[in-house]
């Protein structure tokens, strides 16, 4: 009886020391502030981006880890540079090439503050996609542990294009906006709905040129739809008020005819 008490009780603890793990916080990361990262930049562009990291040893951070960098910018080049308390340079700003970098952070050399650039060149699309647009990975900033385990601190994706993907992008964008508008006024969308799918289709084939002639002939069949539902709906409130004209005309016919008929009673 005793045993099986106990083991129960074993049981319980395992399970309450799981739940603990399961939802206990994460341990805190430093805080990384970016320097205009860019959203969206074209294929072959040059940019340079500055991070600067703060909160280096918040929570359960050790007096001493590791700062990882990752980027797919082409031909890449990393400048880090630590600073004290006091706004102070620590130590000689140390550069890297390369996609990728590791610089130790230490408490002990009274670092409190990193700031990060890299600079390179947008890469090529290998995958063009409508939606989600394609990214590629700009900057992923890692903490690794001295003693083991690596943490995420955080990462930019930027859309990246080319001239003649943008040009088409522009194209299914405004097709696509006009066949939203042509279908909320009524109108059948269906053909322009399947020439934007095929638009969509060429240019995640990176066929540009057929993706705007379709989206541009989505465009068009959206806008003649809903200049036809316009006229059916104008000839329709035609008719409507025609026939309200007739049975107001006949409405004041039959009234006069009654007063007619009054007056001739009368006389």
């Amino acid at each position: 009886m005793n045993l099986s008490r106990s083991s129960k009780l074993t049981t319980l603890l395992v399970a309450l020391a799981v739940l603990l793990a399961a939802v206990a916080p994460a341990a805190a990361l430093a805080t990384v502030q970016a320097d205009d990262a860019p959203e969206e930049a074209q294929v072959g562009e040059d940019v340079s981006v500055t991070y600067t990291f703060s909160d280096l040893y918040e929570g359960d951070t050790p007096r001493q880890w590791t700062l990882q960098g990752e980027t797919n910018l082409t031909n890449a080049s990393w400048s880090i540079t630590m600073y004290d308390n006091a706004g102070d340079q620590v130590g000689e700003t140390e550069s890297y090439g390369g996609d990728t970098f590791e610089q130790q952070v230490s408490a002990d050399d009274d670092v409190a503050e990193v700031e990060v650039t890299v600079s390179g060149t947008v890469p090529e699309v290998q995958n063009f996609s409508y939606d989600p647009a394609e990214t590629f990975l700009l900057t992923e900033f890692t903490e690794v542990r001295d003693g083991g385990g690596t943490s995420t601190i955080d990462s930019w994706d930027t859309h990246h294009y080319t001239e003649e993907s943008a040009d088409a992008r522009t194209a299914i964008d405004e097709a696509a906006t006009t066949i939203d508008d042509a279908e909320s006024n009524g109108a059948d969308v269906s053909d322009a709905k399947s020439d934007l799918d095929n638009a969509i289709g060429f240019y995640e084939a990176g066929e540009f040129d057929k993706a705007i002639e379709n989206a541009n002939s989505a465009q068009d069949a959206a806008e003649q739809s809903e200049s036809s539902a316009e006229t059916r709906s104008m000839l329709l409130y035609g008719v409507v008020g025609l026939v309200a004209l007739i049975v107001l005309a006949g409405g004041g016919y039959v009234l006069y005819q009654r007063q007619q008929d009054d007056y001739d009673k009368l006389g």
